[in-house]
């Protein structure tokens, strides 16, 4: 996915300003961005080149002015197009599990000192897309089919983030009883 794609979704469920497609990149628990605000404006302009979106200045009295966005039909059939389009298969990159494979050079207390941070991480992000999925942030609901799908993307990533809690705990247990020779 790139950023196009993600944006021009946005748009396809309403008009947006730079600065609310950005709220929307660091608010979803669904559409992880880790990309900037420079990327986000500099995507909006080659999407209107491309007349994939439209954009209206807004004028304000006691702000600068505001730039409103708004998918246009070819923007739409873009982003059917990209919709149509044979899925990637997931890019994992989990810097930790490099980390880890070099953490026998760590003493056992520094290891499960490790273990432990990275525990309480991912037990955090649990708890964060628990209340996200009962509140339903950011969740276009314009049918039911599209409210079904987004609270079904949530589950998966709070499946995800549950089964690398369950992972590492886990692994902190086994390494214990590998330590205190208990097998």
């Amino acid at each position: 996915m790139s950023i196009k794609q993600a944006i021009l979704g946005f748009l396809s469920w309403k008009p947006l300003t730079g600065y609310e497609l950005k709220k929307l990149f660091v608010e979803s628990p669904t559409l992880y961005w880790s990309g900037n605000n420079n990327q986000i404006y500099k995507t909006l302009v080659e999407l209107h080149n491309e007349g994939l979106v439209t954009r209206q200045v807004q004028l304000q009295e006691d702000h600068p002015s505001s730039k409103l966005y708004t998918i246009t039909d070819q923007g739409l059939s873009a982003l059917r197009r990209w919709v149509l389009s044979t899925p990637e298969l997931p890019q994992i990159r989990n810097s930790f599990l490099i980390q880890l494979a070099w953490a026998d050079l760590l003493t056992p207390d520094e290891l499960d000192t490790l273990l432990a941070n990275y525990e309480e991480e991912i037990h955090m992000q649990v708890a964060m897309l628990q209340t996200q999925a009962r509140r339903k942030v950011i969740a276009p609901e314009r049918t039911p089919r599209e409210a079904y799908l987004w609270a079904m993307i949530a589950k998966h990533w709070l499946s995800f983030h549950e089964n690398e809690l369950n992972w590492v705990r886990q692994l902190r247990q086994e390494l214990d009883e590998l330590e205190t020779g208990k097998e």
